[in-house]
């Protein structure tokens, strides 16, 4: 598959780029973790960004409703972020102390959930502030990521546990072993096929999961990958980010996997999100942002 990678750099240094997705206004949104910031690139490459109110929040995952506000985690602050296309920001303390939220994603329910990586809890939070939490079976699971499944309930990766878990909008939870011991699965997404597909950071792997709980493994061609973010593509497929192997990955949802390497060495991927044009957007933590364009 032909193509090439564009990368942009940010203008402040130390920023840390971590977190990213794509906008209702066509341009991408990303977390600044160090540089304590929401940045904005639009497709020309031009950058803005916005200073978050609370210092040393830790601004890690983002996304964009349906309502086209932009969300984000306060992974330091304990708190949840929002802030709208035009700078506004507001900002969600969260009940339980240092719970550490991370991943986040908007549930068919019409709520922001998220996971409370340190607390062990998923929370839930309306677009009228109210928050509500979900107490895990067992304790040091650390959840990650989160995404909404095709069966209307929430999946969500347990690092800790080598876990898959699932929860319906009214806290009913089920969790799935990962075949592979120890794996630390940490991105997960809906995939097109109507599964459920996650990377394994320390199994080296990219994991399939059915809606019934089947779980499916694929190893990645580059050894020591740490494998990180994963996104649904537009063409049968998912793309990942590997954070140790320099490389974006790409496997269809038969289980064939190309990769790619990025330009810039040490470049750190993490976030990964893809624009209505197809174009792969990637977080780039040495102060970059990525762009993977398919060429015909």
């Amino acid at each position: 598959m032909r193509h090439m990678i564009k990368e942009y750099a940010v203008a402040r240094q130390e920023s840390g780029p971590y977190g990213i997705a794509a906008g209702k206004d066509g341009a991408i949104w990303f977390t600044e973790q160090r540089g304590n910031r929401i940045g904005r690139i639009d497709a020309g490459g031009a950058m803005a960004s916005f200073p978050i109110p609370t210092a040393n929040a830790g601004a890690m995952s983002i996304l964009s409703d349906q309502k086209g506000d932009l969300w984000f985690v306060e992974h330091y602050a304990n708190k949840i972020g929002r802030m709208s296309i035009n700078g506004l920001f507001t900002e969600y303390e969260l009940p339980s102390a240092g719970s550490g939220p991370f991943g986040m994603t908007e549930g068919p329910d019409g709520g922001i959930w998220f996971t409370e990586m340190n607390s062990g809890k998923i929370g839930r939070i309306t677009a009228e502030g109210e928050i509500t939490e979900f107490e895990l079976p067992a304790a040091g699971t650390f959840p990650s990521f989160i995404t909404a499944g095709p069966d209307g309930a929430l999946w969500f990766t347990q690092n800790q546990a080598n876990t898959i878990g699932r929860i319906t909008t009214d806290g009913g939870i089920t969790e799935y072993l990962i075949p592979t011991p120890n794996s630390g699965p940490v991105g997960i997404a809906s995939g097109p096929d109507g599964a459920l597909w996650f990377v394994q950071i320390l199994g080296n792997t990219i994991g399939r999961v059915t809606t019934s709980g089947e779980i499916t493994e694929y190893g990645i061609p580059t050894p020591d990958a740490r494998p990180h973010a994963i996104v649904s593509g537009t063409d049968e497929d998912l793309w990942f980010t590997e954070w140790g192997g320099n490389k974006i990955g790409r496997i269809t949802v038969d289980g064939r996997i190309t990769e790619y390497p990025i330009p810039t060495e040490n470049a750190e991927p993490h976030g990964i999100a893809i624009c209505a044009d197809g174009d792969i957007w990637f977080a780039e933590e040495c102060n970059r942002i990525g762009r993977l364009i398919l060429l015909p």
